[in-house]
């Protein structure tokens, strides 16, 4: 059994900030890998970010990204925001934020490399223990009703590098009416959940009249990640502070 997730104020902090930087183009919805902050599960990965944006005039752009995410034995966790690069680009992509969460203090950091500035504050009620999605594939809570225009879909167990995952995927059918288009658009949202990581390790999403994209997690290691990444680094200041403070 599965069943939908709100998010909190804390899930909504960390999937706002960890959100990659986007193009001026057509609106997206905001999907992303939510790294649970729980104990005794440390691991790091990276995520591999493949978009495609339907422009204003109707051709379709194809985006890339890679960023990495880590998580310690106390649940402290490090996400990564980077830019978006075109599919066909050799660069790598820019790192442009760093989210820093500990679950015990309850306290936010992010950092911002480019000026070597953080902000940082606590946040007021405790985290999501699973990923807020628009559907979970965690085998917890109750079904989502069926009718003609939603359906669910139980994809099983696999295994993914090692890990074993849950899949689910909802598919849901907008008339044409409604779509404003003349014709039914299908959107479909797709989610592979690993119980022992308590994480989404595939997300997709599609919807042909904005375009589509897929995260992915991979080069999961279970090892604790470096310490140092989990704290503010040396020589970074409060954003906002004045000059003379940051001599």
């Amino acid at each position: 059994m599965r069943s939908r997730f709100s998010v909190s104020t804390v899930s909504c902090l960390f999937v706002l900030a960890v959100l990659v930087i986007v193009p001026r183009v057509s609106a997206q919805p905001r999907l992303d890998v939510f790294v649970t902050p729980i104990p005794n599960a440390p691991f790091s990965g990276t995520i591999n970010v493949e978009r495609s944006m339907v422009m204003k005039d109707g051709t379709i752009a194809d985006f890339k990204t890679t960023r990495n995410i880590h998580r310690d034995s106390r649940g402290r966790i490090y996400t990564e925001a980077r830019n978006l690069l075109p599919a066909a680009s050799n660069e790598t992509p820019e790192i442009t934020r760093i989210l820093l969460y500990d679950p015990q203090t309850r306290i936010s950091t992010t950092l911002f490399p480019q000026n070597r500035t953080f902000t940082s504050g606590t946040v007021n009620r405790p985290p999501e223990t699973v990923p807020p999605a628009f559907l979970n594939a965690s085998p917890t809570g109750n079904a989502l009703p069926q009718n003609e225009y939603t359906r669910e879909e139980d994809l099983g167990i696999h295994d993914m590098g090692g890990v074993a995952v849950h899949g689910v995927r909802e598919t849901q059918t907008i008339s044409g009416q409604s779509s404003g288009t003349g014709k039914d658009v299908v959107i479909t949202d797709e989610y592979w959940y690993s119980a022992d990581l308590r994480l989404n390790m595939v997300i997709k999403h599609n919807d042909p009249r904005t375009g589509a994209v897929t995260m992915t997690v991979t080069h999961v290691t279970r090892s604790e990640p470096d310490p140092t990444l989990l704290d503010i680094p040396e020589g970074y200041t409060p954003a906002g502070a004045s000059s003379d403070a940051k001599q």
